[in-house]
């Protein structure tokens, strides 16, 4: 995406990539494919808006967080296929963490639990179960990243001369890096085995990372200058500059963060402490995060292993087809459940069937689903916080779901706001690279590029929406419990 300087979109391309299963609870994706489509989506945005490298001021990158690569940086090939956050291979290496009485460690230094959602048990599977990789370590073969550090690598030069850095954000959700020092921990490291000659330089997410190859997508130097986490990035994007501004993100996954300035608050209430951002040469600002694994993906599961809609956007018109869900609730815990409750012996469970559910109250089911994970994480974030939300801010792919959006305000019982740029991921992103380099003089300067949409006001009465609530407590009960 391009954008100029009143963060209006100049141009934009996009492609879906291969999601690879090998078996339950798996999920990888290649990292090469990963690497075309973004050389592929730059160079044919700079076709159809005739833009050249001299027109960019900065860009920035933005990622899928805990997604672990591991590549040789001599020949710029992969070890093996990319291990994306939701896969649950590493499972049994955090529930031994937990059993070492290692758990509280992990928390305290990282305000993460122990869980295979983040990148470090990834590291470790890579590092004990392809053959070579410990070794080529020593040799300086093999190196790590998140996608961030991958894209940054390649699009910087690669083999000859590409930068291995990541920042704060994407640093802090790998269950390895100090959340108060904004380093890498050394008893992290030992614990869990890993070299940190692997790791990346961590820098602050607004800074001169390096600039593009002059063969690459690009055709000329460019500086790249910005780097968030998704979520991260979506913050900036929506200008929750300030503690107690708080956005929640609808993508393959759904993330409700809150901003809570340069104090570290622990959570209670089963969220994560993260870095929000670190603008260059200013103090690491810091959010609660509240992670759902499957949201949007329940969708693409609905359309691509059930067949039951052929596109994403047929879902909103099978939803409105009934007045309600029929008693029918679906718990899509594919990977475990994640905040609040941190359960990976969950799995998908759908429940409250009969004879009269029909395939539209299972897709608003699937709606009402990712509304109501969402409750159940504004609750812990209010708990948390003592802050009690007035209104909701929402961004990404799936808000162009109207039905999808008025449910979220049904369940919450708060105005639901949608800005005119839904893809606040990559104007956060955008942000970030041009305040490195002038682009945008400071970060409040930004909120008068904010524009409203549209807002969804509760539409149901309050015995309504606590009745649905209990029963979808039942509903979570029981997908508990489903893996030994």
């Amino acid at each position: 995406m391009v954008f100029d300087r009143e963060g209006r979109e100049v141009g934009k391309h996009q492609l879906e990539h291969r999601q690879i299963l090998p078996g339950p609870g798996l999920v990888e994706h290649d990292a090469l494919e990963i690497l075309r489509n973004t050389e592929t989506v730059i160079r044919q945005t700079l076709t159809e808006k005739r833009l050249t490298a001299k027109d960019f001021a900065a860009i920035g990158v933005t990622n899928q967080r805990e997604t672990t690569v591991v590549w040789n940086p001599k020949t710029g090939q992969p070890w093996s296929n990319a291990l994306v956050w939701q896969d649950t291979r590493t499972q049994p290496l955090m529930a031994q963490l937990e059993q070492d009485g290692k758990g509280e460690l992990v928390r305290s230094r990282t305000g993460l639990p122990p869980s295979s959602y983040f990148s470090a048990g990834k590291i470790r599977w890579i590092l004990d179960n392809v053959p070579g990789v410990r070794a080529a370590v020593e040799s300086g073969e093999a190196v790590f990243g998140n996608v961030d550090t991958w894209i940054i690598w390649n699009l910087t030069g690669g083999t000859d001369r590409g930068t291995h850095a990541t920042d704060v954000t994407n640093a802090s959700r790998t269950m390895l890096m100090n959340l108060s020092t904004c380093s890498w921990d050394p008893e992290l490291l030992d614990l869990l085995g890993i070299p940190a000659q692997l790791l990346p330089d961590i820098r602050s997410s607004s800074d001169v990372y390096g600039v593009t190859r002059a063969d690459g997508p690009f055709g000329g130097e460019v500086p790249l200058a910005g780097d968030l986490g998704d979520q991260q990035a979506a913050t900036v994007g929506q200008v929750c500059f300030s503690p107690g501004e708080a956005k929640n993100t609808y993508g393959t996954g759904n993330f409700m963060l809150l901003n809570t300035g340069q104090e570290l608050v622990p959570s209670r209430a089963g969220l994560l402490t993260t870095a929000c951002y670190r603008l260059k040469g200013q103090a690491t600002r810091y959010a609660l995060e509240g992670s759902i694994a499957v949201t949007g993906s329940a969708v693409q599961w609905l359309r691509d292993q059930v067949g039951l809609i052929r596109n994403a956007s047929e879902i909103e018109g099978l939803a409105i087809s009934v007045a309600d869900n029929g008693g029918v609730y679906f718990v899509p815990a594919f990977s475990g459940l994640f905040a609040p409750y941190w359960r990976p012996d969950a799995r998908g469970t759908i429940v409250g069937l009969s004879r009269y559910a029909t395939k539209g109250h299972l897709a608003r089911a699937t709606l009402e689903a990712i509304s109501f994970q969402s409750r159940d994480v504004l609750h812990a974030m209010e708990k948390d916080s003592g802050i009690k939300l007035s209104v909701l801010k929402v961004d990404g792919g799936a808000t162009v779901n109207n039905t999808l959006m008025q449910i979220q305000a049904d369940i919450l019982g708060v105005p639901v706001v949608r800005p005119r740029l839904a893809e606040t991921t990559s104007l956060g992103a955008a942000y970030a690279a041009g305040l490195a380099v002038g682009f945008w003089n400071d970060a409040e300067s930004l909120r008068a590029n904010w524009k409203a949409d549209r807002q969804w006001d509760p539409q149901w009465t309050e015995d309504r929406r606590e009745s649905h609530y209990r029963e979808w407590q039942k509903a979570v009960e029981k997908s508990m419990g489903w893996i030994e």
